[in-house]
Formats: C-alpha cells, structure tokens, sequence
C-alpha cells in the first residue's frame, strides 16, 4: 500500500486487489482513492497493456480522480500480466459466455469504499472494452468516457474495405506477445522463446516485409489469434461477435466518444456516437451521447499538444485532457450542475482553419455533398505521373484514362495518415507523389470548408484478377506543400461486399472508395488535391495481385491499373462542403 497527497484528497492505492469473474477466473485491480473511510463514485479503466503503465495511469488518471474524490480502479483484462486466464483480443470483455466487463463493474459497485455508481474510462483496447461492455447494461453503470477506438474490429481495426492493416497489426501481435512470452512457451522453452519475441519486438519494422504473412515465424506456437485474423480476411460471424455497430440498440448508458481525424480508430469513434445517437435503448441514452474529434494522432499525449505530424495547429488544438473529462463525471456521478450537458452534442476541430466548430450531430447538417471530377490536362502544380487537373465541372466527352504499373516488390511508400504507426498525422505528400497519379484544383478564390463523410469514386480497369486503390486528399499550400487531410483504401475484390468477395475479370469497374470523414478548410489560394495509386506500405499489406489468398502468397505480379475520367465513366471525389 502506498500513499500519497493530490490536489484535493490524500489517496491510498491498494494493489492486486483479486477479482473473481463468473467462470472463477481471477483478475487482478489496483484501486486509487481518497484516504480513510468513506464511499465514492468509481471510475474504472480495464487493459490488456499492464495497469500500472497503461495509458491512464501513466498519464495520472489514477491520483487526478482519487484527488478529486472518486475511486479509481485498473484492472488488467483476462490473460494479461497479474491477471489469471487466456488472454484472446475482444472476447471476454462484450456479451459472449465471460462477460468480464459486466461482472467487474458489478464487484466495483459492492466494494465498501464505493457509493455504487461506476463509471469508465480509457481508450484504444481499454476503449473496446468499454464499447464491447455496453450492450450487457450493468446494472450499476452510469457512464463512459471512450477515447479514440473501434466499431468494426474488421473494418477499423485489423482490416479496412478488406487491406490488411500490417504495421499497425503486426506490432501489436509482436509486442503484446513479447509481454507474455515466457507464461506462452511453458517449462523448458521460455527462456529461449522470450529471447526470440523480445528480439522480434526491437526489429518489428523489418517483418512488415516477410512474406508469407502467414506463418509469422516469431508467434509460430504461441498466440493463435493473429492467425485467426489472417484466416478470416472476409467479414462475417467470425468478426460479428466482436462487431459494437450490431449491438447500438442494446446500449442504454450516456458515452462520451472522442475521436481524431488522424487516427486509425477515427471511423469506430464516428459510428459509435451516431449509431448510439440514433438506436440506443431509450430517448435519454440517444440524447446523452456526446462527441468530440480533434486534429490529433492516437494516444492521450496528442492530446494536449499543438504538433501533430508536420503540421501545428495551434493553442485551440489542446485540450487538457483529465480536466476536460472531470465534468462530465462530476455530472452523471455527483450529481453536480455544471452544465455538461448544455452543450452542443458534437464539437468538431477544423484544420487548416485551426478552429473549433458545433454541429448538432455527425453527419453534421448543412452541408452539401459535392462532387470533384477528376480531369485530364496539366495543372503545373505536382511532380507526380501525370498531373492532372481536379474541377468541379464533370467532364463532357472523351478523356485521355491515366494507367500505372503497380508491382508489389516497389510499393508506395506510407507516409502520413490516420493510423497506428510510424510518422502517423498530417505529412506532404510530396516525396511520394513522384509514383502515384494527381490531380490538383485551381487555387480556392475564397474559402472552401469540408466537414463531414468523404468519399471517392472511381471508374477503373486492372490487368489482374485483384488489386488495391488508395485514394488521398491534400491541401496543397501556395507554397507547393501537399499536406495530407484524409485518405482511404479499397481492395478490388471487396468492392461489392466485404463478405462475398469477387475477383476482377479484366473489365471497366466502378468503385467507391471510403475515406471516412474530415473538417478542414481550404483557405483562399490553397488548391485540393486527389492522389490515386495501389499502395501504401507498410500501413497496408502489399495486394500480390494474383486473385489467391494474400496471406500466404510469396510472389506477385505486376498489375497494369487505369483510372477513366470521360463523360461515361467520371471518376470523382464526393466532399461535404459547409454553408
């Protein structure tokens, strides 16, 4: 036990404070509160990254609420450091057969030191956990803070429109199993295989270039369920057991979502806000959910910093992030008038403005979706394949189409972009654009604001049976700077579904191309651009082109790819622009 003195309270911490799930497994808690006797509102994170320097307690979460009078518990989930059992990513922590979420809010209501009300917090994993725990309404749940994290485990987590999310996805296997190692191997192995994985961990850029995917020879034997996720590359029941979006209308609990336009989790914070706004259980849960989405990258230090990426957006951009959260606690926990709930529902950071907006919610209203015609001729603005022009006039007959070899041994490099990974945020987009095709606007005569869902829609022919289209906006600065806004990937055969695949059969196809959403304002002078090309690696997986299960493949082909910009086949962006 150990104390120390906050703002407002003494606290005490009591550590490994066992907790009995209904299956009998034991998981274990560190508890932060006020010093001597009395009873508190909890407030509980669970995570699979080790309670004592997850990002909440590293980030003071623990000894900023025990300060100001809540109890507040970590807790490691199921097959994690202290804590007993099998650790497998989602399933225990919703409404399957554990219901490990359900029961450790109800062990937090009992405890001596709390006055029954709990709520939660945390975000990423410790945000699924909180999603996924929703849907089975504990009794003693009065609310959620929920940062930055999923929907649609498929789509916004280990896949997207049916790409692999390798960086991201790959490292965290790695890691997550360096942690447990030596408890994976058993007697006899674990010093050996704890050496390997830790070696694997420091080198864990250099796998996203092994092929196969599948076996991955540092998790040989070890954790099954990064092969279950590369076995099950289609959507279906395998990924609906995990799926938040199937499961809004049993959430009956006022959420606080917030999100971030550079973060790979920014479509699960959308969804989640405007599923739950629309089919939560009852007229006050669908009122009472709240969301905020800034120009942040993932993790809580983003947060309360100006710089993301390469771009500084300002003082406005930072947001204090444990005081920002306290009054909505204060509210639903205290009781305490102070007007959490008076605001507007959303509250929305548009960059290149660098200014905060409301909106009654996502979509928000008064915009107009807009169309973007990709067109042919020079704009003189980009060093990229071709350089074409972007208009809002759609084209009126034939168009020279643009075509490009896309070989998977000389990918795209990433750079930039909302997901987890390296050089994550806003990046230019110039020493990229040399390998993928553009097409840039005229300079804004005045201001031009987008808010809301982007799209692309492209009219295209592949000479493979399967190929990629990554799709990308960037606002191109007079001074040449091409900063990435938002961007997105379709993989070809998911174009129609993501449960039924189909393969190319060397026709003209249209495709439309999810870029998820951004508030960003093109000042006057500044021009748009859009970027087509196949690749974006090691954020996405290489498409090998062959047709055959991408996991496992060693050699691919080069695809020969063309984008149509005539009259019949006008490829387009769709953006929401503000009135």
């Amino acid at each position: 036990m150990a104390t120390r003195t906050g703002k407002l309270h003494a606290i005490t911490i009591d550590r490994n404070i066992p907790v009995v799930m209904r299956d009998g497994t034991r998981l274990m808690a560190d508890v932060y509160r006020p010093k001597g006797p009395g009873r508190y509102p909890v407030i509980l994170e669970r995570t699979p990254y080790d309670k004592t320097q997850s990002s909440e307690t590293r980030f003071g979460a623990g000894e900023f609420f025990a300060s100001h009078g809540y109890a507040a518990v970590f807790q490691d989930v199921r097959g994690r450091f202290a804590s007993e059992g099998d650790f497998y990513p989602f399933r225990d922590d919703g409404w399957g057969v554990n219901r490990d979420g359900y029961d450790t809010i109800e062990w937090c209501a009992a405890q001596p030191w709390s006055d029954g009300k709990v709520g939660t917090i945390g975000g990423s994993y410790s945000g699924a956990t909180q999603y996924r725990m929703l849907p089975t309404r504990p009794p003693h749940l009065v609310c959620s803070f929920v940062r930055q994290s999923s929907s649609d485990y498929h789509n916004e987590w280990v896949y997207r429109s049916g790409a692999f999310e390798l960086e991201f996805n790959l490292s965290w296997a790695v890691r997550n199993t360096a942690t447990h190692a030596a408890r994976l191997a058993g007697p006899g192995r674990a010093a050996v295989v704890k050496a390997v994985i830790e070696k694997a961990a420091e080198e864990v850029s250099s796998w996203t270039s092994h092929l196969p995917l599948d076996p991955l020879p540092p998790l040989e034997g070890l954790y099954s369920w990064y092969r279950d996720w590369l076995a099950h590359p289609h959507d279906g029941p395998y990924w609906h057991q995990f799926n938040i979006a199937l499961k809004h209308h049993e959430v009956d609990t006022p959420v606080y979502h917030l999100g971030s336009w550079f973060d790979g989790f920014l479509r699960g914070t959308l969804e989640n806000f405007a599923g739950m706004r629309r089919l939560a259980k009852s007229e006050a849960a669908r009122q009472s959910q709240r969301l905020i989405v800034g120009p942040w990258v993932h993790g809580p230090g983003s947060i309360e910093t100006s710089k993301v990426g390469e771009v500084d957006f300002g003082a406005a951009a930072i947001i204090k992030f444990n005081e920002y959260r306290l009054p909505w606690f204060d509210y639903w926990l205290k009781g305490a008038r102070n007007g959490a709930m008076d605001t507007p529902s959303v509250r929305l950071f548009t960059t290149g403005a660098n200014r905060w907006r409301e909106a009654d919610g996502w979509p928000p209203s008064g915009i107009t979706y807009t169309p973007f015609y990709l067109r042919g001729g020079k704009s003189g603005a980009a060093k990229s394949l071709n350089d074409g022009c972007l208009s809002m006039a759609p084209p009126e007959g034939a168009e020279h189409p643009e075509s490009y070899a896309y070989d998977p041994l000389d990918p795209v490099a990433t750079l930039g972009g909302g997901y987890l990974g390296s050089k994550n945020g806003p990046y230019d987009q110039r020493p990229v654009e040399g390998k993928v095709l553009t097409y840039t606007s005229e300079p804004m005569p005045k201001e031009l604001e987008v808010t809301g869902p982007v799209r692309a829609v492209l009219y295209a022919l592949s000479s493979a049976k399967d190929t990629d289209w990554v799709v990308r906006i960037t606002d191109v600065w007079p001074d040449g700077t091409s900063m990435l806004v938002c961007d997105g990937v379709l993989r070809a055969r998911y174009r129609t579904s993501r449960e039924n695949p189909q393969l190319l059969d060397g026709g003209i196809v249209r495709y439309e191309v999810d870029l998820w959403g951004a508030s960003h304002a093109f000042k006057r002078g500044h021009r748009i651009r859009v970027a087509v090309t196949s690749s974006c690696f090691p954020r996405w997986d290489r498409n090998m082109n062959t047709g055959g299960d991408n996991s496992r493949e060693v050699r691919g082909i080069v695809a020969i790819n063309t984008v149509f910009h005539d009259s019949a086949r006008p490829s387009h962006v769709i953006l929401p622009v503000a009135r």
